[in-house]
């Protein structure tokens, strides 16, 4: 962990949410800040606003809090394996649980594919219905006298 910490303010201006949606994502035990000041004020690292990005890149696709907190899960596991691998530890993932956590990841990444995918055609359909929009009030629009 590094040893900048940032107070809630900072880390909602950089991850573009607003205080009262850290602290709920901080409620539902899918970020808790790495420390408190000795006034109690939320301190939060790199790593933590790292995992508020994941939460806000997954909540527009659709995710429910709790496949947030199962992928979330997931890779805090994977990466603490990994961690303790570069240490040479001994309490390693055995092989069959870590394939069972890059499958879980693996789903994800799928339904994240397809649900881009239909906001790729939403998207079109919506620039289509505006580009009707457009042609129409240029048809209909009166004539401009030189």
């Amino acid at each position: 962990m590094d040893g900048k910490h940032m107070q809630i303010g900072e880390v909602a201006a950089r991850t573009e949410l607003s205080l009262r949606t850290i602290r709920h994502y901080e409620e539902t035990g899918l970020v808790i800040p790495s420390a408190r000041s000795q006034g109690g004020f939320r301190l939060y690292t790199e790593t933590d606003v790292a995992r508020l990005m994941v939460i806000r890149r997954m909540k527009p696709l659709g995710f429910t809090l709790d496949q947030m907190r199962d992928l979330l899960d997931a890779t805090d596991r994977l990466d603490a394996d990994a961690a303790e691998d570069a240490d040479d530890a001994t309490d390693r993932l055995d092989a069959d649980e870590r394939e069972a956590l890059l499958e879980r990841v693996r789903t994800y990444r799928q339904a994240a594919a397809e649900q881009v995918e239909k906001l790729r055609v939403q998207l079109s359909r919506a620039e289509d219905f505006a580009d009707t929009l457009s042609a129409r009030l240029d048809r209909n629009a009166p004539a401009t006298r030189v």
